[in-house]
Order: structure tokens, then sequence, then C-alpha cells
């Protein structure tokens, strides 16, 4: 059964890989440079439904894709995204921020506990808001980095304009994770 639940889990990882990569496929370009993806949400969610470990090696295996060529950062592909590009912060605090929420979950509200109470609800928005949180700190030092943009204008280009949808995106993951967690316990170990 241990071989069964490890297999699920590759599984899944390898699925989240591929929701990510196709979250490419939806994204609205910005003036700042930072375009409004579903990536970003379908990163933090693979951390909330699969935990840091499995959540965090799908993040990684989106971000070879794109380093190694395959088009699946939003606008461009290769590791100059990564390293040079203005959303090569963001692309990192994908992985961060996958491990964190998933690091968060996975301490504070074990695959075990009961998922109908309102701790669990509180907690998974916690963990989505932590999520979030380390995404834009490494996308904000990220984008200075790159840019050599001072604070209050990178703020203006890369946060300010996302919480609305942000917003809207925490919610999103919070139903899904309500959702979806017991569930995939079943599948992993």
């Amino acid at each position: 059964m241990k071989k069964a639940k490890k297999g699920s889990g590759i599984i899944l990882t390898a699925l989240f890989a591929a929701l990510i990569s196709a979250g490419c496929f939806i994204h609205i370009p910005l003036p700042g440079g930072i375009p409004i993806v579903l990536q970003d949400m379908m990163a933090m969610l693979s951390g909330l439904l699969l935990g840091p470990v499995y959540g965090a090696a799908a993040v990684l295996i989106f971000l070879i894709l794109g380093c190694i060529g395959l088009p699946v950062f939003s606008g461009a592909a290769g590791i100059n995204v990564l390293i040079a590009g203005p959303t090569g912060g963001f692309l990192f605090g994908y992985l961060l921020s996958a491990a964190a929420g998933g690091l968060f979950l996975s301490l504070l509200l074990p695959r075990d506990k009961t998922h109908g109470t309102a701790k669990s609800y509180a907690l998974i928005i916690a963990a989505a808001f932590l999520a979030t949180i380390v995404l834009f700190v490494a996308g904000i030092i990220g984008f200075m980095a790159v840019t050599h943009s001072d604070l209050a204008k990178t703020l203006a280009a890369v946060l300010i304009p996302f919480i609305p949808g942000n917003l809207i995106k925490i919610a999103v993951m919070v139903l899904l994770t309500k959702k979806f967690r017991p569930l995939i316990t079943n599948y992993l170990s």
C-alpha cells in the first residue's frame, strides 16, 4: 500500500506541474511587465493540497521545464526569464510559496484531523495568505533587483494592481483546499 501511495504522490505532482504550466495560456499583460496569471494560484494551491514536498516538487518541475526552454512561463521561456526577467522573483516565489503554505498546513492541520471545523477554515485562510505574502515578497525583491526600481515604484507596479485579483484567488484557493484536501489525503502517504 505504501508504494501505491508514493506512486499517487508522484502522479499528483506531475498533474500539478502540468496545471501550473497550463496556466501560462491564461494571462493578461500589464504595462508594468508583470502579467495577471493563474499560474501563481496553481503553484500555491499545489502546496496547500499536496503538502510542502509534493507541492514544491510540482513547482520545481514547472520551473525546470521553463528553464530548458519549454513555453510554460507567461510570455517567454528559458533560464534568463528566471535569472534576469522582471518576473523571475515571482517564479522563484512560486516554489517558496508552495513550500510555505504546504508546510504551514501540514504542521497545523494534519491530514487526519476533521476538515469541517471553523478552525480548519481559519488555518486554510491563514495558509493561503501566508503563501501569497511569501510569493509577493520574493516577487518584489526580484523585480527591484532586475529593474533597479525603488520600493514605491515597485509596489505601485507589482503589488497594488494585483491586490483585488489575489483576494479572489485566495478565496478560490480556500474553497478548493477545503473541498479537495481531504480527498487527496486518501492518495498521499
